[in-house]
């Protein structure tokens, strides 16, 4: 009952009375107390105020296993998880538990990161509190050419979720940003561990920017968060969940086939890179040409004056994305 009266408040976003609830539900004052009882013991902030009802004024600091769990409808992704309050990385304590033999879909999720990573080497901003940082091991029969793709149907899964939680204009940088507002607010991260044709195991992060009021002057005009995109009533558990029931769809879809011929159009719809001049910097060369989408490989389409480029690594800048004007 909780949960559904939780529900019921996250939506109004406002006073909501105690008869409407009753009527909604078919329940009593008694049970409707209680359960909002049951809310403020977990976290919640709730004002009650006569003759006008419930309202929800403040989410909890952080999610709890056991909010996290009953949030979750996936049939194995995060099924086993690990919430802690502060890790290195979060990839790099899903690769240890990994080696250690944990096994396909566990979580781990962490309150601060004091050495998150992007791509590339680089450091992530993860202060304490402020963001849902998230790691995912995947244990499966995957062809090592083909896991890069991962990223990609991570990508859509944050995107879906941040979507329907929250309301947002999310669109997807390629290969692995998602955008709200033309800025930051999510990173991808994807790492395996191989023999010789032969995947051990790989370990797949995201961090979401979600309750952060600033970031370094560094950082301010390329990212953003939940909180300043202006919607300051999230869930880190329904969050969590919502990436990972979203993560379960696509996935399936992409070991159909072990593509994203189920997945590209959809990817396409949200892609900012999409029609948009673009500057292409790999190890070999550097280019710039229009993006055309992805393919069913998640290879970025680039026209050129003189041919289509297949793009499957290096930095993409998108003109007016990041201050590539």
């Amino acid at each position: 009952m909780k949960d559904k009266i939780l529900g019921m408040l996250l939506k109004e976003q406002g006073f909501v009375s105690g008869q409407k609830i009753c009527e909604t539900f078919g329940v009593s004052r008694t049970a409707v107390w209680k359960a909002v009882h049951q809310l403020t013991e977990d976290g919640y902030q709730i004002e009650a105020v006569r003759n006008k009802g419930y309202r929800l004024i403040q989410m909890p600091d952080y999610l709890s296993k056991k909010d996290f769990v009953n949030q979750l409808h996936t049939d194995w992704a995060g099924r086993n998880i690990y919430i802690l309050d502060e890790v290195d990385s979060t990839n790099d304590e899903a690769k240890r538990l990994a080696e250690g033999g944990e096994g396909h879909g566990t979580v781990i999720i962490a309150k601060k990161q004091t050495a998150g990573k992007g791509r590339r080497g680089r450091s992530f901003e993860s202060p304490m509190g402020c963001g849902l940082f998230m790691s995912m091991i995947i244990r499966d029969d995957i062809l090592p050419s083909r896991a890069s793709m991962l990223t990609l149907v991570m990508g859509i899964a944050v995107t879906k979720a941040l979507e329907t939680l929250t309301g947002l204009n999310v669109q997807i940088k390629w290969p692995n940003d998602v955008l709200a507002g033309g800025k930051k607010i999510c990173g991808i991260l994807t790492e395996m561990s191989m023999q010789i044709e032969c995947m051990n195991y790989l370990v797949i992060g995201c961090g979401v920017n979600v309750r952060n009021e600033s970031f370094p002057e560094e950082m301010k005009d390329r990212a953003t968060s939940v909180l300043l995109e202006g919607v300051d009533l999230v869930s880190y558990s329904e969050l969590a969940a919502g990436i990972l029931e979203q993560f379960e769809v696509y996935y399936r879809m992409f070991m159909r086939n072990q593509d994203l011929t189920e997945i590209v159009d959809e990817y396409n719809e949200y892609l900012i890179n999409k029609n948009r001049q673009v500057t292409v910097l790999n190890p070999k060369d550097q280019y710039e040409g229009l993006a055309l989408g992805i393919n069913t490989r998640g290879e970025l389409m680039v026209q050129t004056r003189q041919e289509v480029k297949y793009v499957t690594a290096g930095e993409v800048s998108v003109r007016g994305i990041y201050g590539y004007i």
